[in-house]
């Protein structure tokens, strides 16, 4: 113990701790149990101890394994005193009961165990907001709140979608565990697209006041670091993780002083973050190095990151290799196809061939994408570029009318009004 540190600093260290060992002790608890709910209560219990004990004995030197041994000691406790959690621990048996001092979990147990929460946490048997929000509250280590306040939703939103999503993998009898062979493939994609998700809505939020919400970037880039030291084997997840690494790299530009939105060619580039993009080159070699071994070609993650890529290597807008990005766009359409792809594609085109080949591509999608906001800005925008200016400030009107994001809104209208004035 070293009680050295004044009550304010051990309740911080508390928090940071909590914050880094959830994910490790509800996953590890989860096994030992088989109930996530009973999992929980066990690592409040842990939380409520610590916060008893350490501000007057100081952290402990190994604390996730003093939480997890304060855990199972808990739920002895509890066994001996109340028959209907005793009910609930059945599958405890003997072995929790009778163990005195259990040695400390070896890391290969605690991957294992990450990695069957995470299978399980986002198994496609759930909705898929319910799986976001169980990763999150699972793995991410959020508060029912925290997670509610990032998506803006209410809490007893988010706290019905956790709580039907542990019913229903009970009722479902999901079996916590690791699947492999072909269903790893399977469900390793669900488990990403989770991932990915998370990323996304902190990259560029659907709703609310703020466009970018950086602590949810950061979890998903940590769950995806997780996932690529648990499965290194797994080309599109060091494809993932390339990813994620260069999109977060942006972060620090892609708003202004007043928290407004900067676009791509707007961005003052020395403020992007130089190490993550070094990460995420590495994270893409990785990708490419393991597909090449095992006989594969790129997945959709790691051909996203190569544009990214692109991107990264442009020290200003004008060097950027549109001519790469368009043929990279191409085989990603090519091979995982989809109207957001193609979308991205046609802006691509458009910086080789000009707004009008731009424009045909997009005209196509008509009917495709009608609720996607995204659509309407990009046909705006090259609307605008042909000189075609009040059709393109409908567009960035209608394009306003669709997001829900108010930074995002504004940006759209200002445009519009830019379109009327010319």
């Amino acid at each position: 113990m070293s009680p050295d540190r004044s009550p304010e600093q051990t309740h911080r260290a508390v928090e940071t701790v909590w914050r880094m060992e959830w994910p490790r002790l509800v996953a590890g608890l989860t096994r030992v149990v088989g109930d996530i709910d009973a999992a929980e209560e066990l690592a409040q219990d842990a939380l409520v101890a610590a916060l008893e004990q350490w501000p007057r004995d100081g952290v402990p030197p190994n604390p996730g394994g003093w939480l997890m041994l304060t855990a199972k000691h808990r739920a002895i406790d509890r066994i001996r005193r109340n028959q209907t959690f005793a009910r609930k621990l059945a599958l405890l048996g003997h072995q929790l009961v009778t163990e005195q001092a259990p040695e400390p979990e070896p890391d290969a147990a605690v991957a294992d165990d990450l990695l069957r929460m995470m299978f399980t946490a986002c198994h496609p048997v759930l909705p898929e907001q319910a799986r976001v929000a169980l990763t999150l509250r699972l793995l991410g280590g959020l508060t029912t709140e925290e997670i509610a306040r990032a998506f803006v939703v209410a809490e007893s939103t988010v706290a019905q979608r956790i709580v039907r999503a542990k019913r229903t993998i009970a009722a479902k009898q999901v079996p916590y565990e690791v699947p492999s062979g072909e269903a790893l493939t399977e469900r390793l994609a669900s488990v990403l697209a989770v991932v990915y998700l998370i990323f996304n809505e902190g990259y560029a939020a659907t709703a609310g006041e703020d466009w970018i919400r950086v602590e949810l970037c950061q979890d998903a880039l940590r769950l995806a670091r997780i996932l690529a030291e648990l499965l290194p084997a797994e080309p599109e997840v060091h494809g993932l993780v390339a990813l994620l690494e260069l999109q977060a790299s942006r972060l620090p530009a892609r708003t202004g002083p007043a928290n407004d939105v900067v676009l791509l060619a707007d961005q003052n580039r020395t403020r992007w973050d130089r190490l993550l993009i070094r990460r995420g080159f590495a994270a893409l070699g990785r990708a490419n190095a393991v597909a090449r071994d095992r006989g594969l070609l790129p997945g959709s993650y790691a051909l996203q990151a190569a544009i990214a890529a692109v991107h990264a290597m442009a020290a200003t807008p004008q060097d950027t290799d549109w001519r790469r990005i368009a043929g990279l766009y191409a085989v990603l359409a090519q091979r995982f196809p989809s109207p957001i792809v193609e979308l991205n594609r046609a802006v691509a085109v458009s910086k080789v061939h000009g707004p009008a080949a731009g424009l045909d591509l997009v005209d196509a999608l008509a009917g495709s994408l009608d609720t996607y906001h995204l659509y309407y800005a990009v046909r705006g925008d090259l609307l605008s570029q042909l000189g075609r200016h009040g059709e393109a400030g409908a567009e960035f009107i209608r394009a306003a009318e669709l997001t829900g994001n108010k930074a995002e809104r504004a940006l759209l209208l200002d445009r519009a009004q830019d379109s009327g004035a010319r």
